[in-house]
């Protein structure tokens, strides 16, 4: 859309014609390998459960070779998903170096990635039974990694007051609750999340992140196996199915479960950090 501050030159249409070039393409990521860990999910047995109730968060621990599922339970509801290594919570889920190797929003073989300098996988996503929505007429699909969180700093900024029950603060006392220490220490821990069912997408003419109401179903369910030993931490979002708004009391709000599988073995061997190191000595 051209804006009459700042007309358009003449081979405008020249200059927005031009192909687009992938920024990564993903031919030599490491395969997944679905089979092996499809052989491996027939084997396991449920070793744990964590409910997260509305509008709060909860943490749990699952160790590498182990598989997680959250499940939709009671009504459509969206939760903010986060993961940190069990061994140094401070190797967190990085969401955006996930959405530039897997596109906005991740289904069945997509990895979860861990930020620098260890960039290696944390949890590859087995199973979703949402695989069906792909995108639709408005450009949405579901389980983004390009919102951030519900925070209540964001809110303060737009909405002048302070609640509470936001995805980041619900995240912050969940991980320090699990960990034993102050939320004012562990807030900088807490990151930018895998929306699960979210339905999210850009608006066309504006290009502003909008969410509408979930496709999710009591019974629809993600799954994901664990690369690594993890903290794992959901939060399920005070917008509920976030067709309204979310950071706030008024939305029907539900709970949702989290399972812990065991196959009794580990289906491959953990990734290792990234083998990069810089230079001994700064070039230039």
């Amino acid at each position: 859309m051209d804006r009459p501050d700042c007309p358009a030159p003449p081979d405008a249409d020249v200059r927005r014609a031009v192909r687009p070039v992938i920024c990564y393409p993903d031919d030599t990521l490491p395969d997944p390998d679905l089979a092996a860990l499809t052989a491996a999910r027939q084997d396991a047995v449920k070793v744990a459960e964590t409910l997260v109730p509305p509008r709060q968060g909860r943490c749990w621990d699952v160790r590498a070779g182990q598989f997680f599922r959250i499940t939709c339970v009671g009504g459509a509801q969206v939760g903010d998903l986060n993961l940190w290594s069990a061994a140094d919570p401070s190797e967190r889920f990085y969401s955006g170096k996930t959405r530039a190797l897997h596109g906005t929003h991740l289904t069945t073989g997509d990895r979860m990635w861990s930020g620098f300098p260890q960039l290696r996988p944390m949890a590859t996503i087995v199973a979703d039974t949402l695989g069906w929505y792909g995108f639709d007429g408005d450009g949405g699909s579901v389980h983004d990694v390009i919102g951030t969180r519900c925070d209540p700093y964001t809110h303060r900024l737009l909405a002048g007051d302070d609640y509470h029950h936001c995805c980041h603060s619900n995240l912050t006392r969940a991980l320090a609750a699990h960990l034993g220490r102050d939320p004012r220490e562990v807030e900088p821990l807490v990151h930018d999340v895998l929306n699960v069912f979210m339905c999210t997408g850009f608006t066309r003419d504006s290009g502003q992140y909008f969410m509408k109401a979930s496709p999710v179903r009591p019974g629809d369910y993600i799954e994901f196996y664990a690369e690594i030993d993890l903290i794992g931490g959901l939060s399920a979002c005070p917008g509920g199915d976030c067709g309204a708004e979310h950071s706030s009391d008024t939305a029907a709000c539900h709970p949702l479960l989290v399972e812990v599988f065991d196959a009794g073995r580990v289906a491959r061997p953990q990734p290792q950090p990234s083998p990069y190191r810089w230079p001994s000595v700064s070039p230039g």
